[in-house]
């Protein structure tokens, strides 16, 4: 099965109503470039606002709870966000497992929440700089998954997408070299395949994260495995965000 390069803009804390203009125009422009699925995850928010105004471009949120319901002042339910218009759902994000001491337990618990609201899930996944140093990347990573993601999910090559993020990467200018990003993702391929068996780890979308910026984006794209893009601060604006999706889809057969 071949799916289209996904490019993914995570807004993060970022955005009032006056982005909306931006997000019409991502929207248009998606709809000239159907070779490339496009989304975004504005915060809670905007999710409402963002839908209404999509015609083409995916919308999601960047974070759950993972109780359905119940006495949790401030937080939002995976299925609080699918009646907002949200159709995934970005979990275990560094910034989420730092800044908010998430566990790789919580993560899955969250990733079970989401699923059962029918949301979509982006999993993240990445290494600390030390981690990397020490040449532990990849069994942190894997690890990392392994206790992230439900042991079985039906239909997981539709349902799930995995993003692999280099902490060290995110918002700093450094990006891995392409044979480090090729690397790391076969290796994901591998551990996907393991856990879901060949024709559902397959399929699932592994994405790049950290610094994608236009002017590397087509580098990295057109490496092996690599399936789209969770994109960040490039993301807060159309014309840069779009020319990271133009880059993903020169890569495809017209």
């Amino acid at each position: 099965m071949s799916l289209r390069p996904y490019i993914v803009g995570n807004w993060k804390m970022n955005g009032t109503r006056a982005m909306l203009s931006e997000a019409r125009a991502i929207d248009r422009a998606a709809q000239r470039h159907m070779k490339v699925e496009v989304a975004v995850a504005p915060p809670f928010t905007l999710i409402h606002a963002v839908h209404r105004e999509a015609e083409q471009i995916g919308v999601g949120a960047q974070d759950c709870h993972p109780a359905a319901d119940g006495a949790f002042t401030g937080d939002v339910s995976a299925s609080m966000v699918a009646d907002a218009g949200a159709k995934f759902v970005i979990l275990g994000h560094s910034e989420r497992r730092e800044g908010h001491g998430e566990t790789n337990e919580l993560v899955r618990t969250k990733v079970q929440s989401a699923l059962a609201a029918g949301l979509k899930v982006i999993l993240c996944c990445g290494e600390p700089e030390e981690r990397r140093d020490a040449g532990a990347h990849e069994k942190f990573v894997l690890n990392q998954l392994r206790l992230s993601l439900p042991e079985s999910v039906d239909g997981a090559g539709e349902k799930l997408t995995v993003a692999y993020e280099p902490i060290w990467a995110i918002g700093t200018g450094r990006t891995p070299t392409l044979d480090d990003i090729a690397a790391m993702h076969a290796a994901i391929r591998g551990f996907l395949i393991e856990r879901f068996g060949d024709a559902q780890g397959s399929v699932i979308r592994i994405l790049y994260g950290g610094s994608v910026k236009p002017d590397n984006a087509r580098d990295i794209l057109g490496v092996a495995e690599v399936g789209g893009a969770l994109v960040g601060g490039a993301s807060l604006t159309a014309d840069s965000f779009m020319n990271i999706a133009l880059a993903a889809g020169d890569g495809e057969d017209a």
